[in-house]
C-alpha cells in the first residue's frame, strides 16, 4: 500500500472547504470546514461569503487533514483540485491554493471535475469500481444520470434536470413550509413524522410522452409549484398546513422519480452496478428506496458513507489518485477554473 502515491485533494466549489489525503482507494484524511451557518440568514449560499470563508479556512483545514493522516507536506506526491463546476469565486480560491502548493512542493497538479469526484468518492468505501457503472448524481446544484466507463477519463451524460436540481427543490420547498435552510436535512427530519402517502405530489417527466422525449431527464419545478399551490390553498381555506405530511409527500415524489429513472438507465444500458452519489444522496429515504429498487432489479448498489456524500476534499483526492494511476499527464499551471465545466471533461489543463 505504501508504494502508492499520496494524493492531496482540495475542494472549494460551494460552501465547504475540503482537504483530503488518499493513497489509491484508501482514505487517510477527510477534513471539512463548512460555512453553511453563515448562509442560513440569507436562505441560500452567497458566493462572496463562501469565497471569503474558503480563504479563512484553507490553511487550518489543510493542517487538520495532515494531522489526521499523520503526514507532512513533504510526503505528498501530487495535488488534485476541483477545477469546476461550481461558484466562480469559490473555485478560484481552491485552484489558487492548489497551484501554490504544487509549485512550492514541486509536485504535479491535477485539475479535476467536481461531479466525477462525487462518483470517485465511492471507491474510498468499497474499493475500485467495476466499470462501466451508471451513477445517479444528486446534489444542490446538479441532478444527473451518468454512464461512467472509466472514472479517470470518461463520463457520459445520459440525463439531467431541465430546471431545478433536486437539492434546490428541497431548499425552496423548505421555505414554503416554514423550514430553515438547508432544506435537505430539515425536510428529512420533518418527513420522519409524516405520511408519504397522505399527499401525492406529481412526478415530473414520467408520462409515456415525456419518457419518449426525456427518458432519463428530470424536472422539479412543477413539483415545487404543486407544493406551493397546495400550501396556498390550505392557508386560504383556513386549514393548518401539515408540515410533516407535505415534507414526506414531497420527499417521496423526488425519491420516486430519481430511483425509477436511474434503474431504467441501468436496465436499458445493460449495466449491473449503480453508484448513488452527491450531497442529496445522504437523504435516508432516497438511499432506502434506491437500495430496494436495485435489489428487485438485480443491480448492485454502491454508495459512499454520509460524510463522503457532501462536498469534500477526499473525493477529489480519490479522483486524482485514479488519474495518476492511469498515467495521465498533469494539468498545466496556467489552467483556469471553469464554473460550468461539463461532466464529460474529467481532467482539465
Amino acid at each position: 500500500m505504501s508504494d502508492q502515491p499520496l494524493i492531496l485533494g482540495i475542494e472549494t466549489s460551494c460552501d465547504e472547504t475540503g482537504v483530503g489525503l488518499v493513497r489509491g482507494t484508501t482514505l487517510l484524511a477527510n477534513a471539512v470546514a463548512s460555512s453553511v451557518d453563515e448562509h442560513v440568514r440569507f436562505g441560500g449560499v452567497v458566493p462572496e461569503v463562501a469565497s471569503r470563508a474558503h480563504l479563512e479556512a484553507m490553511v487550518p483545514t489543510l493542517q487538520r487533514a495532515l494531522a489526521e493522516a499523520g503526514a507532512s507536506l513533504d510526503d505528498v506526491d501530487a495535488v488534485a483540485v476541483t477545477a469546476g463546476p461550481g461558484l466562480a469565486g469559490a473555485l478560484m480560491v481552491g485552484v489558487s491554493a492548489a497551484k501554490a502548493l504544487a509549485v512550492a512542493l514541486d509536485k504535479p497538479l491535477y485539475g479535476v471535475n467536481h461531479l466525477v469526484g462525487h462518483v470517485a468518492a465511492e471507491q474510498l468505501e468499497n474499493g475500485p469500481l467495476t466499470e462501466p457503472v451508471v451513477a445517479l448524481l444528486v446534489s444542490g446544484g446538479h441532478t444527473e444520470i451518468l454512464l461512467v466507463e472509466d472514472i479517470a477519463t470518461s463520463a457520459t451524460l445520459l440525463g439531467q434536470t431541465l430546471d431545478d436540481a433536486a437539492g434546490e427543490a428541497f431548499d425552496k420547498v423548505a421555505r414554503l413550509i416554514g423550514l430553515k435552510y438547508p432544506g435537505g436535512p430539515n425536510i428529512q427530519r420533518a418527513a420522519e413524522e409524516g405520511d408519504p402517502a397522505a399527499i401525492r405530489f406529481p412526478r415530473g417527466l414520467t408520462s409515456q410522452r415525456d419518457l419518449e422525449r426525456h427518458r432519463y431527464d428530470f424536472s422539479f419545478s412543477g413539483l415545487k409549484t404543486a407544493v406551493a399551490r397546495w400550501v396556498e390553498t390550505a392557508e386560504r381555506e383556513g386549514r393548518a398546513v401539515p408540515v410533516a405530511d407535505v415534507a414526506a409527500g414531497f420527499q417521496e415524489a423526488v425519491a420516486d422519480v430519481l430511483t425509477r429513472k436511474a434503474v431504467l438507465a441501468c436496465q436499458e444500458r445493460g449495466i449491473s452496478t449503480m453508484v448513488l452519489a452527491g450531497g442529496v444522496a445522504a437523504n435516508a429515504r432516497l438511499r432506502d428506496l434506491t437500495r430496494e429498487r436495485c435489489a428487485v432489479a438485480g443491480i448492485e448498489l454502491r454508495q459512499p458513507r454520509f460524510s463522503l456524500c457532501t462536498d469534500n476534499g477526499a473525493m477529489i483526492a480519490a479522483l486524482g489518485a485514479a488519474v495518476v494511476e492511469r498515467g495521465l499527464p498533469p494539468s498545466s499551471l496556467d489552467f483556469a477554473s471553469d464554473s460550468s465545466l461539463p461532466v464529460t471533461q474529467v481532467l482539465v489543463g
